[in-house]
């Protein structure tokens, strides 16, 4: 949490760059916002500041209709946190407990429920089902103000079963009822918009320059100024297009999604695809203190995130002793060949049971890197809902490249050296000293930092 003097002045001076880093509660009013807030600043005997939206909500405070703290980008804990307490916040942001108890994910982080429970409240203030609820109703705020789905239709998309257990979590939450943030008509809509805010500066151009060397056509598409693509996420399947606006400092997304209930899910892997919910200021500062002066870092990188861990691995078989330009080709055989549809009839990247019986005999490649696809199929189709990357060096043709590459762009972890990469060697050479352990955690941008001088 930041001093209140650094509060005071970012609150002040409505700075962008502090979006979502921290809450401003006004005693006199009941009300927390962000610190963006275009209404008038309170007295600052008047003001109390939280670091996360959900302490606001527990001390008693409502949020701000017209700031709308629910469509701030998040915060995550990247510095001074317990490991496995970040690891469980970023699993509940992610909707892990929509579907499985507390008891399922303190197990998955190889902890007891109880020790889950302490650490929770130690770093966040709060008990991880306390979290996922404030979670589900805040973006269910956020659908009540962006769209006009009708009120049970938002219950579902948020994870709620019910319509009543909803509407008693969100009173009880934001002492409002959701009919009361309505002022127009619902509707039943198959096309959904939504707005999803980032911290500036985000550089666009090198993310699509990126983006378009690796672009898997038809499944992906890119403009010079958006990003869509075919996803499927369990049972749920579709398309999304993000619109950069610059000038928002936001993402216009429109998405397909064939049952809505399943929307929380996808918009939680859009922002981590996108990599909006970063600092892009405090891990330059901290990757500039950390470098050679000769090094020039790019300001405002983002980790260019993959949709699922699978798709990453795949991605990273096929580009071994390639160029990117080869993988890309590669993948793109890959997906006409095996890819299925979704409800739209939209090409959709091909799942473990596509390939696990696949002799890929379409592909001029050596018989071991067939094999390592086949086997990487048959492990993910085994084990479904295991994310320790690290057992997939068990398979046969799967190094600790293809484990780290599909870590960094399958799960962004922020914290992944290359160093074996070719490229990364190549801009390694040209610095003069370089201690990578000086960068961690955020040894990923990194990474993408150092291709960037190529």
């Amino acid at each position: 949490m930041y001093s209140p003097e650094v509060c005071q002045k970012a609150r002040k001076s409505r700075d962008h760059r502090f979006d979502g880093l921290f809450y401003v509660a006004v005693k006199t009013t009941g009300i927390y916002c962000r610190p963006i807030c275009p209404a008038p600043a309170a007295h600052e005997k008047n003001v109390e500041y939280y670091e996360h939206a959900h302490n606001a909500a527990d001390a008693g405070f409502r949020p701000c209709i017209r700031c709308r703290p629910d469509s701030a980008p998040g915060s995550y804990a990247w510095l001074g946190t317990q490991t496995t307490a970040v690891r469980a916040k970023k699993l509940i942001d992610e909707g892990v407990l929509s579907s499985h108890s507390a008891a399922h994910l303190a197990n998955r982080l190889g902890i007891t429920q109880r020790y889950l429970n302490k650490l929770f409240v130690q770093y966040y203030g709060t008990t991880p089902k306390q979290y996922a609820l404030y979670k589900q109703c805040d973006f269910a705020k956020q659908l009540l103000q962006q769209t006009k789905l009708p009120v049970a239709h938002i219950a579902f998309a948020s994870g709620f079963n019910s319509l009543r257990r909803f509407n008693d979590a969100f009173v009880r939450l934001f002492q409002l009822t959701p009919s009361q943030l309505r002022g127009e008509c619902e509707q039943v809509q198959s096309h959904i918009t939504l707005h999803l805010p980032f911290r500036p500066p985000y550089n666009w151009e090198v993310l699509q320059d990126f983006l378009s060397k690796r672009l898997v056509e038809p499944m992906e598409w890119l403009t010079p100024k958006s990003y869509g693509r075919t996803y499927q996420l369990d049972a749920y399947d579709g398309a999304f297009e993000a619109y950069f606006d610059e000038a928002n400092h936001r993402f216009k997304v429109e998405i397909t999604i064939n049952d809505i209930a399943g929307l929380h899910l996808v918009v939680s892997n859009i922002r981590r695809v996108l990599d909006l919910d970063a600092d892009p200021n405090f891990i330059y500062q901290h990757l500039y203190q950390s470098l050679p002066e000769s090094l020039q870092l790019t300001e405002g990188l983002r980790l260019p995130g993959i949709w699922s861990e699978f798709e990453a691995g795949v991605r990273a078989v096929l580009g071994q002793q390639v160029s990117v330009a080869a993988a890309k080709n590669l993948l793109t055989t890959l997906v006409n060949e095996l890819g299925g549809g979704n409800h739209l009839g939209q090409r959709l990247f091909p799942s473990p049971e596509a390939m696990v019986n696949c002799e890929f005999a379409f592909f001029k490649m050596p018989q071991r890197r067939k094999e390592a696809l086949a086997f990487l199929a048959q492990h993910c189709q085994q084990n479904p809902l295991s994310s320790e990357l690290d057992e997939w060096l068990t398979i046969k043709g799967i190094g600790p490249w293809t484990v780290d590459y599909a870590k960094m762009r399958g799960q962004s972890n922020p914290d992944i050296y290359l160093g074996s990469d070719l490229g990364v060697k190549k801009a390694f050479a040209q610095c003069e000293t370089l201690d990578t352990e000086q960068c961690a955690p955020f040894r990923s941008y990194l990474t993408f930092q150092l291709w960037q001088q190529l």
